[in-house]
C-alpha cells in the first residue's frame, strides 16, 4: 500500500511512518510533506494506480487538510484525516470533503489499524474491478480486429495477403493477431481464407461452367492451377471437373 503524509508536525510526521512501517501491510511511505499543497503537487504527478492513500492533519499552513482532500476529492485513493480536534463540525467537514475516515490525535494504533485493513480491501477491490474491465475493453478490442480481417478476407479474397499486411489493418503485432484469431474462431487466418477461396470457386464452377481450371483459380487467388486443383480435391473430395460435371 502506497502512502503519502501531511503534517506539520515533524515528531508527529516520523512518528506515523514509524507505526506504519511496524504494521504487517506491506505499507510503503512514498511522501512525508508539512503542508497540504506539497503533498498536493506529488499526487499530481501519481497516477490513481501509484497511491492509496493520503494520511493529512487538518491544521497546516499553506494548504491545510481540508482543502488539500477537497483539491484531490475526484481522485480514486483514500483520504484519512486527522486531528487534535474533536468537534463534530470538524469531522463533518472532512466528510463532506471526500475524507474516508476521521481519527483524532493522539493516533490509536488499533483504529488506524482497523482504518488501514478498510482501505487495503478496498484497493483490491477496485485494483480487481479494473482488471475485469481491462479484460472486457481488451475482449471487445480484439472481437473488433477479428471482424475487420474476416471483412478483409471476403473482400480481398483474390489477393497475396500476407499477415503483416491484415495485422497492420488492425494495428496490432502479427504474432498476436495470429493467436486471437485463432482463439476467437477456432481456425487460423489461413484456413479461414482457404475456406472462402474454396467456397467462391464453387460458385464459379457451378455458375461459369465456361471458365477454365485455370482461370477459376486466377479468380479465387491461386496463381498455380495445378496446387488449386489438388487443394479443392482435398476440401471438397472432388476435382473443379467432377465438381463442375455434377453441378450442370
Amino acid at each position: 500500500m502506497k502512502v503519502i503524509i501531511a503534517d506539520d508536525e515533524v515528531m508527529i510526521r516520523a512518528g506515523l511512518e514509524k507505526i506504519l512501517g511496524k504494521m504487517d501491510m506491506n505499507i510503503e511511505v512514498i511522501g512525508s510533506y508539512s503542508n497540504g499543497l506539497d503533498a498536493l503537487n506529488h499526487i499530481h504527478k501519481l497516477n490513481d494506480a501509484e497511491l492509496d492513500l493520503v494520511i493529512t492533519d487538518i491544521k497546516m499552513p499553506i494548504m491545510d487538510g481540508l482543502m488539500l482532500i477537497e483539491a484531490a476529492k475526484e481522485r480514486a485513493f483514500a483520504k484519512i484525516i486527522f486531528s487534535g480536534f474533536s468537534e463534530f463540525e470538524y469531522a463533518r467537514k472532512a466528510l463532506r470533503c471526500g475524507a474516508s475516515d476521521y481519527l483524532l490525535k493522539p493516533i490509536d494504533k488499533q483504529q488506524l489499524a482497523e482504518v488501514l485493513q478498510r482501505v487495503q480491501k478496498q484497493a483490491k477491490h477496485n485494483t480487481l474491478a479494473s482488471t475485469e474491465l481491462e479484460e472486457t475493453e481488451l475482449e471487445g478490442c480484439g472481437h473488433h480486429a477479428v471482424d475487420t480481417i474476416k471483412a478483409m478476407l471476403q473482400e480481398q479474397y483474390d489477393r497475396q495477403l500476407e499477415l503483416e499486411q491484415i495485422a497492420q489493418q488492425v494495428g496490432m503485432s502479427a504474432h498476436y493477431v495470429s493467436r486471437l484469431f485463432k482463439q476467437m474462431t477456432g481456425q487460423t487466418i489461413t484456413d479461414y481464407l482457404i475456406n472462402i477461396r474454396i467456397q467462391k470457386a464453387k460458385q464459379f464452377l457451378s455458375d461459369c461452367p465456361h471458365m477454365k481450371n485455370y482461370e477459376i483459380a486466377a479468380s479465387v487467388g491461386y496463381s498455380d492451377p495445378v496446387y488449386f486443383q489438388k487443394l479443392f480435391k482435398k476440401e471438397t473430395g472432388y476435382t473443379p471437373k467432377e465438381y463442375k460435371e455434377m453441378h450442370r
